[in-house]
């Protein structure tokens, strides 16, 4: 990739890091795909972490689903290094705390990932995952669903910008909708070489039928702090929901496990 298309890439990234953006009531995983990747052969661990402070209560909308609101969310994501560019991950369980304290374990995702890295360039990337789920009625209405993701960033002097595609289908359920497109973007500066701050924004544009309804799509968008202590990682960020998003204060926390390095140092 030359330094033009780099350019271009840059600018329209940062221009969309920077629009107000959309997404849905807080999932089981925030997060803006980058190209990190285990290495082949290796496990790794991210446990995903998210609570909903204050906004409007969904119940009326669906009784029988869990609130978003005073809800806390965790999930751990167990990977695995297959080759250099394809790694396999594992969402094992998704798990809930509502406003009650009743704990909810309900809910499995699989996913594939490849990552490239054009003319052996590492600090730019472009990929695609492919996520497959099953989840409880107090998540979705429909059980089975799956997402397909593009991915494309660079990194340009201490600056990252990275980009997100997703599109969310219906595979199996009773209510059956057209497939949504949603873009995610991240800007981020380090500060150090191990600490990191940025902008991250999510972002509904409708559906295939309905494209560019992004008015009557929910929106966040979260500041973040991407911090390497050792061996671990964190991600935290603290969000703000507006327009039609019932949540309004959403933090989140991702803290990558190296239990790997972990594993092999018991057994020494």
């Amino acid at each position: 990739m030359n330094y033009a298309i780099k350019h271009v890439l840059a600018a329209g990234l940062s221009l969309l890091a920077l629009l107000p953006v959309t997404a849905r009531a807080a999932d089981e995983e925030i997060q803006v795909y980058v190209d990190d990747m285990g290495a082949p052969g290796s496990f790794g661990l991210d446990v995903h972490n998210n609570y909903v402070f204050s906004g409007r209560s969904t119940r009326m909308d669906d009784p029988l689903a869990q609130d978003s609101l005073h809800r806390f969310r965790v999930t751990p994501e167990f990977s695995y290094g297959i080759s250099d560019n394809l790694e396999a991950g594992l969402y094992l369980p998704l798990g809930s705390v509502d406003r009650d304290g009743h704990v909810s374990v309900d809910g499995v995702k699989a996913r594939l990932k490849y990552i490239a890295h054009p003319s052996g360039n590492p600090d730019v990337w472009y990929g695609v995952n492919f996520e497959l789920g099953r989840v409880g009625r107090v998540y979705d209405v429909n059980p089975w669903n799956a997402e397909l993701k593009g991915m494309i960033g660079t990194r340009r002097g201490r600056w990252l910008l990275a980009g997100n595609v997703n599109v969310d289908f219906v595979v199996s359920g009773p209510q059956p909708s057209p497939a949504t497109v949603e873009i995610a973007t991240k800007i981020a500066y380090s500060l150090t070489p191990k600490v990191s701050l940025g902008v991250e924004g999510y972002n509904g544009i409708g559906t295939f039928r309905q494209p560019f309804q992004m008015g009557q799509s929910d929106q966040t968008v979260m500041g973040a702090m991407d911090v390497q202590l050792g061996e671990w990682d964190l991600n935290l960020g603290v969000g703000e929901g507006f327009g039609s998003n019932p949540d309004h204060l959403i933090v989140k926390a991702i803290v990558g496990v190296p239990i790997d390095r972990l594993f092999h140092h018991s057994h020494r």
